[in-house]
């Protein structure tokens, strides 16, 4: 009896050194090519992320080895393969045109960008804003058409 309480006492001291380092495993390296990691919060979606990064959602899937994009988790490293926003120094060098927009309360640029079916990082850039999340009601944005 000795032995037994022995032996699962020194299984269970080995899966306790053990779980800690398997769980903190750091992300896989990163592709050659630009991009970073992005890491998926409680309620993301791979549309979601796409709409927020300006990456298509096969992109990020086949970046991530995804099969399912419906099956992410909230705590998962994803890496967004490279985008490259425009350049603020130059907002809409190529704009045919635009359109004004007021923020409402409750709105966001991604909600923004989808209503006029534009990236949500143009019309920040065109705006000089450099944080997504950072507009407030009654700010209006200049929306750039291409």
């Amino acid at each position: 009896m000795k032995k037994v309480v022995l032996g699962l006492t020194l299984v269970l001291l080995v899966l306790a050194l053990v779980a800690p380092a398997v769980s903190a495993a750091p992300p896989e390296a990163p592709p050659a090519s630009g991009g970073y990691w992005y890491q998926v919060q409680y309620g993301n979606t791979l549309y979601g992320i796409s709409l927020y990064t300006g990456v298509s959602v096969q992109a990020i899937a086949n970046a991530n080895g995804l099969t399912n994009p419906n099956c992410i988790y909230a705590g998962q490293n994803l890496w967004i393969p490279a985008y490259t926003p425009l350049p603020p120094s130059n907002p809409c060098g190529g704009c045919s045109s635009g359109a004004y927009h007021t923020v409402q309360w409750g709105e966001t640029l991604t909600g923004i960008g989808a209503m006029y079916g534009v990236n949500p990082w143009a019309i920040a850039n065109a705006n000089g804003i450099y944080n997504l999340n950072y507009i407030y009601a009654g700010q209006v944005l200049y929306i750039p058409y291409y």
